[in-house]
C-alpha cells in the first residue's frame, strides 16, 4: 500500500520537441516523478494519446491531459493504493475502451508514478518492486536491441523497412552487450561516412542512421561489415521492425516500388532469414493479418516473430494472436495500453505461453528510465531503446548498467534469443 499526499502534473517536451505529460506524486518519503513517451508509427488499436488539437504546439498540446490529472487529485490523495487498485480506479474513471476520455498519456503518467512511489515507500529498487507485484520468479538483464539504421516512418530515405537492429545475443553480460553495440555503431558510422559522406550519419529520432540506401538488404550488408570489423560475428544477431502497416495500401504491400501480396512478402522475409543471421522480425505484415504472421512463424520456426501493431500490449489482441499461433514474441509498450497493471497482465500472459518479451521505448521519448527497471523486473529478456546514442535512449541503457552493478554476482543476462 502507498498513501498519496499530493498529486500534480505538467506539460514537458519529449525528445522530438513535442509536448508530453509528466506527473508527480507526494508520499511520506517525498515526491516521485514520471513522464510518458509518444510514438510516431502507431497501431490503430493503441490506447488514445490525448492531444488538444488547438493552435498551441501545432495541435500537439497536452493541456487537457494535464488538467485531467489535476482533476483526479481529490480522488487520489489520503487513500491507500496498491498498483492494481490504483490502475483499476483510473480505468473505471475513464470509462472508455481506449482511454479516450482522460487520455492514456494522463493515466500512464499517474500509473508509472504510483509504481515509483510504492517502491520508494518500501525502500526497494524499482525493478525489485516490479518483480514483487508481477510475482516474477527471477529477474535478468535484457538483451539490448540497438536500432542502428532507420527507414520507413523514422527516416527520409527510400528504405521501406523501418528499423534494422543489432542484438548482442551471445554477450556474456549486459555491460559487454552495451560495449558491443557501441563499437558496432561507431564502426557502422565510419563505413557509411566513407561511402556516402557525413550527412548519411545524421541521427534520427531513435539515434539510428538514415543513409541513402535503396534496397532493403543493403543495411544488413553494412551492419554485417561493421560487426565483422569489430570482431563480434559470433556474438551478434540481427533484427528488423518492418512496420509493414506503414507500406500496406489497398490490399498490397508496396516495397521498393513493387506491389507484393502477403505471400510474396513472406517469401522475401524467408530469403532474408536464409541470407543473414536474422533472429527477430517485428510486424512483418499489416496489423490485422494474423494469418500471415502465423504462416511466417511456421516457415521460420527458429526466428522470433514479434507482434507490435498487431497486439498493441492488449490482452484481448494477444489472445487472438495466441489462438492463431501468430507470434512467439511481444513488443511491450506501456503507452500502448496506458497502465502498468495492464502491461504486466500482457507480459504474464505471453510468458505463460513461452513467448519472448521485448520491452520497448517509443520514437518520442523522455529521460525517464522506467522501462529499464520494468524489463529487469518482469524478466523480459529483451529491451529495445534505440541506438547507443542520444540522451533519452541512453537513459535506459545506462540505468541497466547501474542495475547490473547493484545486482553484482546475482546479475543474469539474456532471454529467449540466447
Amino acid at each position: 500500500m502507498v498513501t498519496l499526499q499530493d498529486v500534480r502534473a505538467r506539460s514537458i517536451l519529449d525528445s522530438r520537441g513535442n509536448p508530453t505529460v509528466e506527473a508527480e506524486l507526494l508520499t511520506k518519503n517525498g515526491w516521485v516523478r514520471a513522464s510518458v513517451p509518444s510514438g510516431a508509427s502507431t497501431g490503430v488499436h493503441e490506447a488514445i494519446e490525448l492531444r488538444d488539437n488547438k493552435p498551441a504546439f501545432l495541435g500537439k498540446g497536452v493541456s487537457n491531459a494535464v488538467k485531467n490529472i489535476n482533476a483526479l487529485r481529490k480522488y487520489l490523495v489520503n487513500k491507500d493504493w496498491t498498483q492494481d487498485r490504483f490502475d483499476r480506479f483510473l480505468i473505471t474513471k475513464d470509462g472508455t475502451p481506449n482511454k479516450g476520455k482522460l487520455g492514456a498519456n494522463a493515466l500512464l503518467a499517474l500509473s508509472m508514478a504510483c509504481c515509483k512511489a510504492s517502491a520508494k515507500v518500501k525502500h526497494l529498487p524499482l525493478y525489485e518492486h516490479i518483480a514483487n507485484i508481477n510475482h516474477s520468479a527471477r529477474i535478468s538483464l535484457p538483451i539490448p536491441s540497438f536500432n542502428v539504421i532507420n527507414g520507413g516512418k523514422h527516416a527520409g530515405n527510400q528504405l521501406d523497412i523501418q528499423e534494422y537492429m543489432v542484438l548482442p545475443t551471445k554477450a556474456r553480460t549486459y555491460s559487454e552487450a552495451l560495449r558491443i553495440g557501441s563499437e558496432v555503431y561507431h564502426l557502422l558510422k565510419k563505413l557509411l561516412q566513407n561511402d556516402f559522406g557525413r550527412s548519411a550519419t545524421n541521427v534520427g529520432d531513435e539515434g539510428g542512421f538514415a543513409p541513402p540506401l535503396t534496397c532493403y538488404t543493403e543495411p544488413f550488408d553494412y551492419i554485417q561489415r561493421a560487426i565483422e570489423e569489430a570482431g563480434y560475428t559470433r556474438k551478434v544477431k540481427l533484427g528488423i521492425d518492418a512496420a509493414a502497416s506503414e507500406f500496406y495500401k489497398k490490399g498490397t504491400y508496396h516495397l521498393e516500388g513493387q506491389q507484393l501480396t502477403a505471400e510474396q512478402l513472406l517469401d522475401r522475409y524467408v530469403e532474408m532469414a536464409k541470407a543473414y543471421p536474422l533472429a527477430s522480425i517485428e510486424d512483418p505484415f499489416e496489423q490485422e493479418d494474423f494469418d500471415s504472421f502465423a504462416a511466417l512463424r511456421k516457415k521460420l520456426p527458429k526466428t522470433q516473430i514479434v507482434g507490435d501493431d498487431l497486439t498493441v500490449t492488449n490482452v484481448d489482441r494477444i489472445k487472438t494472436a495466441l489462438h492463431k499461433n501468430a507470434c512467439n514474441g511481444l513488443l511491450l509498450k506501456i503507452n500502448q495500453i496506458g497502465t502498468i497493471s495492464e502491461a504486466l497482465d500482457a507480459a504474464q500472459l505471453v510468458k505463460a505461453h513461452k513467448w519472448g518479451v521485448m520491452v520497448s521505448h517509443r520514437s518520442g521519448e523522455t529521460t525517464d528510465s522506467f522501462i529499464a527497471d520494468l524489463a529487469v523486473g518482469i524478466d523480459a529478456g529483451q529491451i529495445k531503446s534505440g541506438a547507443p546514442c542520444r540522451g533519452e535512449r541512453l537513459a535506459k541503457y545506462n540505468q541497466l548498467l547501474r542495475i547490473e552493478e547493484e545486482l553484482g554476482k546475482k546479475a543474469r543476462y539474456g532471454g529467449a534469443l540466447r
